[in-house]
């Protein structure tokens, strides 16, 4: 379970190609989110925290947001996605441990959740949640997907319910949804919730 915190662990997946829950494209309910917003947010600052692939950051840099951040702290999927984008800001891609962004240095619009909560330690979850709150703007959004469902064997990924993430989450945010995801991907359908929290 350590492993999981440590850069080491997560280079030699990407460099095995090992990363299981990857699906090679945009989420699709994340696609769907980014396609509604208005051409207003263009310039806001968004945060992709425990990014790996990132194609969520490559679709909203295809769809002119301009102040997007990618975070990772193994290097090989920032290279990859470097190469893929050679036109995106490379002060925007840091390669660095999320738990030790300073909030006095980074502060975010709103931060796009996927696949990075379930792979941390679920012992440090609640440490997440403060860290959100902390890079985040007033009434900045945390956004994005959470697996609503138990894994077979120990993790990465690590699941979790409803119930479990309104506990964590309800002192830090105000729950504006979090409810079952209606377009995921076919290999994920009911076992996602979509969810948009507000940094109290």
């Amino acid at each position: 379970m350590e492993s999981v915190n440590q850069a080491g662990f997560w280079q030699q997946r990407y460099e095995q190609d090992s990363i299981g829950w990857d699906m090679g494209e945009v989420s699709p309910p994340l696609k769907a989110y980014i396609d509604q917003l208005p051409t207003s947010t263009k310039n806001q600052s968004i945060l992709v925290a425990g990014a790996g692939n990132a194609y969520e950051v490559g679709y909203l840099h295809e769809q002119g947001f301009t102040n997007v951040v990618l975070v990772d702290f193994a290097p090989a999927p920032i290279e990859v996605f470097a190469e893929r984008y050679p036109d995106f800001p490379t002060e925007h891609l840091i390669c660095a441990d999320f738990f030790n962004l300073s909030p006095e240095q980074y502060q975010f619009d709103w931060v796009l959740e996927q696949t990075f909560f379930c792979a941390i330690n679920p012992a440090r979850r609640d440490e997440y949640a403060k860290k959100m709150s902390e890079l985040l703007k007033p009434n900045g959004k945390l956004v994005g997907l959470l697996f609503d469902r138990a894994f077979e064997k120990s993790g990465p990924p690590f699941g979790g319910t409803k119930r479990e993430y309104h506990q964590r989450f309800e002192s830090l945010f105000d729950i504006e949804l979090m409810e079952l995801s209606y377009n995921s991907y076919p290999a994920r359908q009911g076992n996602e919730l979509f969810i948009k929290l507000r940094a109290k």
